[in-house]
């Protein structure tokens, strides 16, 4: 199975590029996993909703031309379907079986995701309800992916 994972904005601070790293090498022996990072675009911290939605639209445009053909896509969005980490390992074994053996997942930036690109993606998953930077979910995403894994083959892991 190859997993990709599409996040707007680099990654700052280096503990979350080291947890990054450590979930990364974990997941590799259940998946090929490959993160790329596109640009943020630049945005004052007080946008119109019209200047809120074209800077969506641009960051979309590039989230598009980074994804892989054939590529089951999941975005990350707050109105998605919210499962608890045995409902998502569970989904996950579903679509290995399904034959989806490419899944990428997309993480907006600060200010979230362009609408049309949510409508268009194979599947919406909410991480929760509450706020986290948008940083942070690209840790948590991998945990719970790699949790996922670890659920799938019945192996312990932390609870």
């Amino acid at each position: 199975m190859q997993i990709q994972i599409i996040s707007v904005g680099k990654l700052k601070e280096k503990y979350l590029r080291d947890a990054v790293l450590e979930y990364t090498k974990r997941l590799s022996r259940f998946c090929s996993i490959k993160i790329l990072e596109v640009s943020e675009e630049k945005a004052p911290e007080t946008l119109s909703i019209a200047e809120e939605e074209q800077v969506k639209r641009k960051e979309a445009d590039k989230i598009k031309a980074a994804l892989s053909k054939n590529t089951f896509t999941i975005v990350l969005d707050l109105k998605g379907e919210q499962l608890d980490s045995i409902q998502f390992s569970n989904k996950l074994s579903t679509w290995m079986i399904q034959g989806k053996s490419h899944i990428t997942f997309i993480l907006g930036g600060s200010i979230g995701l362009d609408r049309q690109l949510v409508k268009e993606a194979d599947y919406n998953l909410c991480l929760s309800n509450m706020t986290f930077p948008h940083q942070l979910s690209r840790v948590i995403l991998l945990e719970q992916i790699y949790r996922g894994f670890k659920i799938m083959r019945n192996e312990t892991y932390h609870k």
